[in-house]
């Protein structure tokens, strides 16, 4: 490896593999990176079309694990998705059933809106001035 390490995927704990892949391999269309049974366990990596940060689809198996599904971040928006084109893709989301928390905003960094993932995860639909 060369250069300064990198963040390359982030944990996300979901309730099932199965509901995990539903809904990021295909609501979100996410392409799925990988998927390798490890016996107890599989590991599974999606990522939006565009690239960036994979998500790591953590299954929940334990009391704990299942109580932080959807609050890893305490409630606050924690993951962000950017757009070239916010119209299009708020509408698609819209459309495909996504649950938006408010109407788009325009703020100094860009046209944003707070969207909930079927776990409860917060994120930002974004697309930066």
């Amino acid at each position: 490896m060369t250069g300064l390490p990198r963040i390359t995927a982030l944990a996300l704990v979901v309730p099932t593999y199965e509901a995990g892949l539903a809904f990021y391999g295909g609501i979100m269309g996410f392409d799925v990176l990988s998927d390798v049974d490890q016996g107890r366990k599989r590991w599974i990596t999606v990522a939006p079309k565009g690239g960036g940060v994979a998500l790591v689809l953590a299954r929940a198996d334990t009391p704990e694990q299942v109580a932080s599904i959807g609050a890893q971040a305490g409630n606050r928006v924690f993951l962000f998705l950017e757009t070239d084109d916010f119209a299009r893709d708020h509408a698609h989301m819209l459309a495909a059933g996504v649950d938006f928390e408010e109407a788009p905003r325009h703020e100094p960094h860009g046209t944003v809106a707070v969207w909930r993932d079927p776990f409860g995860n917060r994120w930002d639909l974004i697309q930066r001035s």
